[in-house]
C-alpha cells in the first residue's frame, strides 16, 4: 500500500478569528498548517465590532499590537442604559485580563489576524471553497475536497488532522452529520454602520437593554442593542433577538432596528438615512455548544462551528480564539504521537478541555436566555439592578465572562463557585 502524501499536517477550514488564531499557534510550533479560504481578503462580515478584554488577551497572546497607533479605538468600559438608568461599568482590573477593550471593523481584524497566521508560518489559500470531507475506510477524515478559484476547479487536500472553523453555517460539520442542537440557545443579530461624528470616538461601548420605537409607549421592542463607536466618523449600530423571545423569527428585524434607532437623538445622526453607511446585514448567533461533539473522527470545531459564541453577551470572538488556541494545543501533543489510540487521547483533551472551562458557564447561560427573554422579566431585571453599580459591577463580569481564576475578590469567587457547581452542558 502506497503512502498517501499529505499537503499539511493540519487543514483549517475557515480564516476567520477561530481559524487564523488555530493557524497561528499550530505554526509556531512547526506544525504545517493550510488554511483554506472561501474568499479574498479584505472581506466584510457582520458582527458588532467590539472586543471585551477577554478577546483582548487572545489577540496579545497572538502577538498583535493593540495599541491605537495600529488602529485599535479602545474603551474603558460598558455604558448600561436601562430602567431609566444609565451605568457607565470599566472593565475590571484583573490579573488574568487587561484592563481595556478595543473596536476594529471585521474588514480589517479577519485580514490581520489572516497575516499573523501566515507570518508565523501557516500557508494561506483563499478562493477555495471546501465542500467536505475525504473519508477513509473507517470514516475517518483525512482531507477536504474543494473547489478552487474562480473556475470552480476541483480539488483534493489531505491531512491527517481537520479543523471546522466555518463559521455559523457550519457546513463542513454538516457534511459529517453534526448538525445543531436545539435545546441549545441561538440568537439573531442585525447591524449597519452609521457615520455620526457625535458618537463614532466614544470610550465606553454602549448596551441598551431595553429598546424602544418612537410610537410604542411603554412597550418594549424584542431584543438588546449596541452603539460602538469606530473612532474613524463612523458607529456599529445593531440589535439581537434570542429564540427564548416570543418574536424570535417572526420579527422584521431590519424594520425593528430602524424603528429603534428613530428614536434616538437626531444629532446622533441614527434617524437620517443618509447617513447610513451601507445597508442592514444580519447573522445567526449559534449559542452555548449547540453543536458537539467539538472532536470526532479526526475533525476538531472552533469558534462559531462549535456553537461557542457565550449566551450572556452574545460575544463570539474572544471565544473563536480562545478555542482555536486549545485546539492547537491539543493537536501539538497529538501530532507527536504515533496514529492511533494514544494520538486519540491526546485529541480528546480539546473537547474535555473546553468543557471544563467553559460547560458550566455555558449551563448559566442558558438559564438566563430563558429569562430574559420573557419582557416582565427583563422590566424588572432593569428596574430594580440597574441603580445598584456594585450589582451591576458583579452583573458585568458574569456577563463578559471576565474572573480571575485564582485570587480574584469575594465577586470572581462567586462566579466561579457558580460555573463550577453547575452541570456542564
Amino acid at each position: 500500500m502506497t503512502a498517501v502524501e499529505h499537503d499539511a499536517d493540519v487543514i483549517v477550514v475557515g480564516a476567520g478569528p477561530g481559524g487564523s488564531a488555530t493557524a497561528y499557534h499550530l505554526a509556531r510550533h512547526g506544525v504545517r498548517v493550510l488554511v483554506l479560504e472561501k474568499t479574498e481578503f479584505p472581506r466584510e462580515k457582520v458582527c458588532g465590532d467590539g472586543l471585551t478584554p477577554r478577546a483582548v488577551r487572545q489577540l496579545i497572546r497572538m502577538g498583535v499590537d493593540t495599541s491605537p497607533e495600529a488602529g485599535w479605538l479602545h474603551n474603558r468600559g460598558l455604558r448600561v442604559i436601562g430602567g431609566g438608568v444609565r451605568l457607565e461599568l470599566d472593565w475590571p482590573e484583573l490579573a488574568s485580563f487587561p484592563n481595556y477593550g478595543l473596536v476594529r471593523t471585521r474588514l480589517d481584524f479577519d485580514d490581520l489576524l489572516a497575516q499573523r497566521a501566515v507570518a508565523a508560518g501557516a500557508k494561506l489559500r483563499t478562493n477555495v471553497n471546501v465542500l467536505g470531507p475525504v473519508l477513509d475506510g473507517d470514516g475517518r477524515v483525512t482531507g477536504v475536497e474543494a473547489e478552487v478559484g474562480p473556475g470552480k476547479e476541483p480539488a483534493t487536500f489531505r491531512a491527517p488532522l481537520v479543523v471546522a472553523a466555518d463559521g455559523v453555517s457550519g457546513r463542513f460539520p454538516l457534511a459529517l452529520g453534526l448538525a445543531k442542537r436545539e435545546d441549545r440557545p441561538i440568537g439573531v443579530a442585525v447591524r449597519r454602520y452609521y457615520r455620526s461624528p457625535l458618537k463614532h470616538d466614544d470610550n465606553y461601548l454602549e448596551s441598551w437593554l431595553e429598546l424602544r420605537s418612537k410610537d410604542s409607549g411603554d412597550n418594549l421592542l424584542p431584543g438588546y442593542g449596541w452603539i460602538f463607536g469606530l473612532g474613524d466618523g463612523r458607529v456599529n449600530v445593531g440589535l439581537g433577538v434570542l429564540n427564548s423571545s416570543s418574536a424570535f423569527g417572526k420579527t422584521n428585524y431590519r424594520r425593528l432596528l430602524t424603528d429603534w434607532l428613530a428614536n434616538t437623538p437626531a444629532e446622533w445622526g441614527m434617524t437620517d438615512e443618509t447617513n447610513a453607511d451601507g445597508p442592514i446585514l444580519g447573522a445567526a448567533l449559534p449559542m452555548g455548544f449547540n453543536r458537539v461533539p467539538h472532536y470526532t473522527r479526526g475533525v476538531l470545531l472552533v469558534g462559531d462551528s462549535g456553537g461557542m459564541v457565550n449566551p450572556f453577551n452574545g460575544e463570539g470572538i474572544a471565544y473563536a480564539m480562545e478555542s482555536g488556541e486549545l485546539a492547537a494545543e491539543a493537536m501539538v501533543q497529538a501530532l507527536a504521537r504515533p496514529a492511533g489510540p494514544e494520538r486519540e487521547r491526546a485529541l480528546m483533551a480539546y473537547p474535555n478541555e473546553l468543557k471544563a472551562r467553559l460547560g458550566g458557564y455555558y449551563r448559566l447561560g442558558g438559564i438566563f436566555v430563558k429569562l430574559i427573554g420573557r419582557p416582565e422579566i427583563m422590566r424588572i431585571a432593569t428596574k430594580h439592578g440597574m441603580p445598584h453599580p456594585t450589582l451591576m459591577r458583579f452583573v458585568l463580569k458574569l456577563l463578559a465572562n471576565l474572573t480571575d481564576p485564582r485570587g480574584g475578590d469575594a465577586m470572581d469567587r462567586v462566579i466561579n463557585a457558580m460555573t463550577k457547581a453547575a452541570p456542564a452542558v
